[in-house]
């Protein structure tokens, strides 16, 4: 009896303790909804010039809610972006037709047909047979990492996201960790080499990442100041090379030695090839795939010449790599491969940044925070609350969700040109290598089991110099470089 007693208790102990905790929370979100309804009730709306009326009040609520919510781990970033924006709706703050029309937006089509395009190219080898050229020309190790680093640039044209990127490259760290087995130091250097420069090169495309799209987006609908691939790539590209080559030399100069980086290399291309699985002959699919993505290329970065969209034109790529005869992957398989959730998740942040915007909440909150700041103080704090966003914030889209709608009033207010800033603040935010949960290549080479990988330590050795650097060199494009390439500060 005593057993079986001890055994209910047991059982009815969890049941309890859930109900206490489920209890607890519906009075705490009624203590909270109460809070908030009598501070709403004291607000005037529509406000004055200046004031934050109960839309902008209601909206930065929900806004530090979504927040929290992306800085839990334990909470999915897509589902409390949608929710965010469904909590809006309902309260009339912001119209149904901002989230549904923002999945027929020409972003979204264009990230959904870089997708299909990447699989079918991925599909061919190509990848793999570029890295092995690159690789194997190498004389010295640091030859071997500037010559990775510029094949990692050259995916944020193929790629749109920093997570495929780092799946599409760890086969060839695995090989090159297989290669130079002997050689610890050097090896842990790459593991640490691989995500940092995925991470920092996704800047040189609009494709790169999706919170470049989402800035994009955000000045569109605000400002009406879109920045098309072109443009993107212009600025971008520059900025990712130096950037994305500068990591490689701090990665050089903190995990190898002088002795490691002085001794001769020796790889060979054909044992290279067969780890990799790369035939030994070009194959006539890469040479197709190779002629549509330097087409596509070609047509995105002439946009302003020949008046096409750069979404249209990647529909018509994708089309032809998956059509049944010229195609290197079939529609399904490729559709199958687009990270969906994803693309809600952008629907929803973009009518959460407009809806800061337009309830005056930005402008508020930067008047209240700023007040009369001179402008290189605004532009120094944006940077460095960009660079140091990742800490708060682990999505790289969250972030711009968050930076950029108070970015562009920012701007604004300081007599800084809203573009400028929005970009600097994305190239910025670009940093995410602290930690392991930072982001998903540098979670995805820390758990590596094949080969040996980087320590939490190593990734904070890193930091505390990539970061300061990465923020100086903002600034000093911001100041010195983006302006003479068409993108003035103020």
């Amino acid at each position: 009896m005593d057993a079986q007693r001890e055994a209910e208790t047991v059982r009815i102990g969890p049941v309890r303790s859930r109900r206490v905790r489920i209890g607890a929370a519906v009075v705490g979100a009624i203590a909270v909804f109460g809070v908030v309804a009598a501070f709403l009730h004291n607000v005037p709306d529509p406000a004055g010039p200046g004031e934050l009326g109960r839309d902008g009040a209601l909206t930065i609520l929900v806004f530090i809610a979504a927040v929290a919510g992306w800085m839990s781990r334990r909470s999915d970033d897509t589902f409390v972006a949608l929710a965010a924006a469904v909590v809006l709706v309902v309260c009339g703050v912001m119209p149904s037709e901002d989230v549904f029309e923002s999945l027929g937006q020409d972003q979204i089509w264009l990230l959904v047909a870089a997708f299909v395009l990447a699989a079918g190219i991925e599909r061919t080898g190509l990848p793999a047979r570029s890295a092995v050229a690159l690789a194997t020309r190498a004389r010295r190790p640091r030859g071997l990492f500037h010559l990775i680093t510029v094949a990692l640039v050259g995916t944020a044209l193929l790629v749109p996201s920093t997570s495929g990127r780092a799946a599409l490259v760890l086969p060839l760290y695995l090989a090159l960790a297989a290669t130079f087995a002997s050689r610890q130091r050097m090896v842990r250097a790459l593991a640490v080499l691989f995500p940092a420069v995925v991470l920092l090169s996704a800047i040189a495309s609009l494709l790169g990442a999706g919170a470049h799209l989402i800035t994009s987006e955000i000045l569109d609908s605000t400002i009406d100041a879109e920045i098309g691939f072109a443009r993107w790539l212009l600025w971008g590209l520059p900025f990712a090379a130096v950037s994305s080559h500068l990591a490689a030399e701090i990665v050089l100069l903190l995990f190898t030695r002088h002795c490691d980086r002085s001794d001769p290399l020796r790889i060979d291309a054909g044992t290279l090839r067969r780890q990799l699985d790369v035939p030994e002959r070009l194959q006539r699919n890469e040479v197709r795939a190779a002629v549509l993505l330097g087409c596509v290329v070609l047509l995105w970065s002439t946009e302003p010449v020949h008046g096409l969209s750069p979404a249209l034109v990647a529909l018509v790529g994708a089309l032809v790599i998956t059509s049944p005869r010229v195609g290197t992957v079939g529609i399904n398989a490729a559709l199958a491969g687009i990270p969906w959730s994803l693309l809600l998740f952008m629907a929803a942040t973009s009518g959460l940044g407009t809806a800061l915007t337009e309830s005056g909440a930005a402008a508020w909150v930067v008047g209240e925070l700023l007040g009369r700041s001179r402008p290189e103080h605004v532009l120094l704090g944006i940077v460095v609350l960009s660079v140091a966003a990742h800490l708060l914030v682990q999505s790289r889209s969250a972030r711009s969700s968050v930076l950029i709608p108070v970015v562009v009033p920012a701007a604004a207010a300081a007599g800084l040109n809203p573009v400028a800033l929005a970009f600097a603040s994305t190239a910025a935010a670009g940093f995410c290598h602290t930690l392991t949960s930072s982001a998903k290549p540098v979670a995805m080479f820390a758990g590596i089991e094949q080969a040996p990988t980087f320590a939490p330590r190593d990734l904070l050795k890193l930091s505390a110099l990539l970061g300061p650097a990465l923020g100086a060199l903002v600034l000093l494009f911001a100041r010195y470089v983006w302006p003479v390439l068409g993108l003035p500060l103020t």
